[in-house]
């Protein structure tokens, strides 16, 4: 069974996802971390955001990623490019290349080519790449309680953070709509455990009406 979990920036998705994939067993991908190295690679090439050129430097050493239920790693050759990806000066790029179909095919044709079963978390994976998935789930939240989230991470002020999610709900707001057959889940009075048990339970729910 491949299980797409989808959502807003900040909502909780890699975290649901890898505990959802540890309790079942399976290995998580995310999608993100592929055009999050697009983006490192755009602008550690001196491109601006969003040039397709960006793809032609991608060709000679592709970003490989590492699926795991534990956490996923993002590979350039001999690399280990995972450390970079989560810098705010790739929050702020990131939109620019995923807004872009080329990049956005080039991702699907990366993750569709990985071994199933899965759990696959990022914007549309419901909708676009894995739209055959056998459990789909769609996590959201107020944009103050996922900067609230964030930041833990970034050295930003709270209220640069929640702008800047907002700014990148609207950027991405055509390409992150859930599923129509997506259960929606508001995350904002949830713990990450809690949204796992939910996603859990639905899933072998699934499970045991197919096999009956």
């Amino acid at each position: 069974m491949i299980i797409t979990i989808d959502g807003v920036a900040a909502s909780g998705k890699s975290t649901v996802a890898s505990g959802v994939a540890r309790a079942l067993g399976v290995p998580y991908i995310s999608s993100g971390l592929l055009y999050r190295a697009v983006t490192l690679c755009g602008l550690e090439e001196a491109l601006a955001g969003g040039d397709l050129r960006v793809l032609e430097r991608l060709e000679a050493q592709p970003p490989r990623l590492e699926p795991r239920a534990e956490g996923n790693q993002v590979w350039r050759g001999e690399r280990d490019i995972t450390p970079d990806l989560h810098a705010t000066r790739i929050d702020a790029g990131v939109s620019a290349y995923a807004a872009l179909p080329e990049v956005r095919a080039w991702v699907d044709d990366q993750l569709r080519g990985l071994p199933r079963p899965f759990v696959a978390e990022g914007r549309d994976m419901g909708t676009n790449v894995f739209p055959q998935a056998g459990a789909k789930f769609y996590l959201t939240a107020s944009p103050r309680v996922r900067a609230e989230r964030r930041s833990s991470e970034r050295p930003d002020e709270l209220d640069a953070i929640e702008a800047a999610l907002i700014e990148r709900d609207a950027r991405d707001a055509a390409q992150s709509a859930p599923a129509a057959d997506a259960l929606v889940i508001d995350t904002g009075e949830l713990s990450a455990q809690e949204v796992i048990d939910l996603i859990v339970r639905e899933v072998e729910g699934k499970r045991l009406k197919t096999e009956n």
